[in-house]
């Protein structure tokens, strides 16, 4: 009877573990997510800015996931009002340089009164037209005049464009990267194969997107679940009160191949 209780007393001991070690230890933050808490936290930011940041945006774990480095050359395409200038062109303002290019003209005006004067907005040559879908245009022309990016970013934009648009684009994006460079892309999620509808029309097929991406030469480097949303059932629009801001949102990654 000792002997069965010693065994069972030893196996007790060698299968305990640390309560740290069961948890793991945390690792420590990367200089990415420093820089970019430290950007959440700058006052250029709105109420309604930060408003976003943890259940909507999640940028730290967005930025973090493309591989954004504080140090990168970074083009941000269609900025919109800026919410995500405002920490790209913080985090990278020491060691990195921020383009913003194709429709960013009108963010030019808030740069020098949000500090943001080392980011630069490269526009050039870019030219649309209706395509006789609400919401959705064509492109003309495009052009990104930088090279060896290290990375291309968009955020919510591609559903605004047809696919004969997006080809310009992509190839415009591939033409921009060096080698190895990222192209990172979040917009939301419409159905496979659902075609388009009033209610659907901000939404984008996200294999579509891949396809897309891969015919223009880019590599399919990864996905993240960041953005879903198991109360989006993807049948509305994504402005829809009841999930706007909220949408299921698909999250990828691509790579210009190194050679």
């Amino acid at each position: 009877m000792k002997n069965w209780f010693s065994t069972i007393l030893a196996l007790t001991l060698l299968c305990a573990v640390p309560a740290h070690a069961q948890m793991g230890q945390a690792q420590p933050k990367s200089e990415t997510a420093i820089a970019i808490e430290k950007a959440l936290a700058s006052p250029i930011r709105t109420l309604e800015e930060r408003a976003r940041d943890t259940l909507e945006r999640k940028p730290v774990q967005t930025l973090e996931f493309f591989g954004l480095k504080p140090d990168m050359t970074v083009i941000e395409l269609m900025p919109g009002a800026g919410w995500y200038t405002k920490i790209l062109g913080q985090v990278l303002a020491v060691k990195g340089k921020l383009y913003l290019a194709v429709g960013a003209a009108r963010i030019a005006p808030h740069l020098k009164e949000w500090g943001l004067d080392k980011v630069e907005v490269v526009d050039g040559k870019f030219f649309t037209r209706p395509s006789g879908q609400r919401g959705v245009f064509d492109i003309e022309t495009v052009e990104i005049p930088v090279k060896n990016a290290d990375m291309v970013l968009t955020f919510r934009n591609v559903h605004n464009m047809t696919p004969a648009a997006r080809d310009l684009l992509n190839k415009a994006i591939f033409d921009a990267l060096k080698p190895g460079g990222v192209y990172g892309v979040v917009d939301h999620t419409r159905r496979h194969n659902e075609p388009t509808s009033p209610e659907n029309w901000r939404r984008v097929d996200p294999v579509i997107i891949i396809k897309e991406a891969l015919d223009a030469g880019f590599i399919f480097d990864a996905f993240s679940d960041l953005h879903y949303r198991p109360d989006d059932q993807l049948l509305y629009d994504s402005q829809r009160p009841a999930i706007a801001g909220y949408s299921d949102r698909f999250t990828l990654k691509f790579r210009k191949p190194a050679r």
